[in-house]
């Protein structure tokens, strides 16, 4: 048995063990970003287990099977509303983007609940307010700005399912973020969020299919993670992407 080649195949990469790594390289960092970004991992997750229960629920005959079957292919009805695009949402629109804006304005909250909880005084030196300023929704037709006495430093630009249409047809879907950061918290506009896409501190999409892939850039490099279903875990399995350098002609 080759030992070494075992030990690296455990030597598992999470994308959170991966943020963490990350963040130890800046000193001055303070976590909040950190905990935005697992905030918003865990609204792919989510999002990821709906669509996948919902084209399991529009099969033939299965929709009928259980209540909870049927009550999941009731979100391939319209939602009787459009989106700042003008487009029809769908019932899964509308609940992929609750679960991110829920996700991303309690995403500060943990570490005080964390502090509460195990009452440990060190934790005081992670900052107390949410990370997010302003979220920005491509289902929403105004922007949400975080209350005065909780914002944070980031921006958060997102469409929460993209293509929700092609589910009927085993079509992949998708999020897409973007993160900026705010350049006065004490007074954000929108001006703030239009912006060039290089002033991003970081991006990526999430894609769901017949499985779960998430990239993400931070500024240095892109990397993509593969959810691992029995793990519940996604796992570096596409470090340092690159474009193909074209070979001369």
């Amino acid at each position: 048995m080759d030992h070494a080649a075992e030990a690296h195949r455990t030597d598992l990469m999470t994308i959170t063990r991966f943020v963490l790594n990350e963040q130890s390289k800046y000193p001055e960092a303070r976590g909040d970003f950190t905990m935005l970004l697992n905030h918003i991992v865990i609204g792919c997750k989510f999002v990821c287990s709906t669509v996948s229960k919902a084209g399991l629920a529009k099969l033939p005959g299965l929709a009928r099977e259980t209540n909870v079957l049927a009550g999941l292919a009731k979100l391939f009805g319209l939602a009787r509303e459009t989106n700042v695009l003008g487009e029809k949402q769908k019932k899964l629109d509308v609940l992929s983007n609750e679960v991110f804006i829920k996700a991303l304005i309690s995403s500060g909250r943990t570490v005080s609940l964390l502090k509460r909880a195990l009452q440990l005084s060190h934790l005081l030196e992670f900052n107390q307010t949410e990370p997010c300023c302003i979220l920005v929704s491509e289902e929403d037709e105004e922007a949400t700005f975080v209350e005065p006495s909780k914002r944070g430093r980031y921006i958060v630009v997102f469409d929460p399912l993209d293509g929700s249409s092609n589910i009927n047809c085993g079509v992949s879907v998708g999020t897409i973020f973007g993160i900026y950061m705010v350049k006065d918290k004490e007074n954000p506009t929108l001006a703030d969020v239009l912006r060039p896409g290089s002033n991003m501190v970081a991006a990526g999409y999430c894609m769901y299919g017949r499985s779960c892939t998430l990239v993400l850039s931070t500024g240095n490099g892109v990397n993509g993670f593969t959810l691992d279903p029995s793990l519940g875990e996604f796992l570096l399995t596409h470090p340092n992407i690159r474009v193909c350098t074209p070979h001369p002609t």
